[in-house]
């Protein structure tokens, strides 16, 4: 596992010191870890609702995946 240093806030890390007095996290690594997964999982999702909304609208490809790479290139 890497580390790295990130500079924040003063409201941000009022915010961290808040959450670790609450119990909500065990500590800051485990806070910040578990924020990024929540955005990784977030993006994933909205990613998956703009696919969702493609197939509705009609913006999609049908065919040989191979044959529409050419026709793109």
């Amino acid at each position: 596992m890497s580390t790295i240093t990130v500079p924040i806030t003063k409201d941000l890390e009022a915010f961290i010191e808040q959450e670790l007095a609450e119990g909500t996290s065990e500590s800051k690594a485990h806070l910040v870890r578990y924020a990024l997964r929540r955005l990784r999982e977030e993006r994933a999702l909205a990613r998956i609702r703009e696919a969702e909304e493609d197939i509705k609208t009609g913006r999609v490809y049908e065919g040989d995946v191979l044959e529409l790479i050419k026709h793109f290139e």
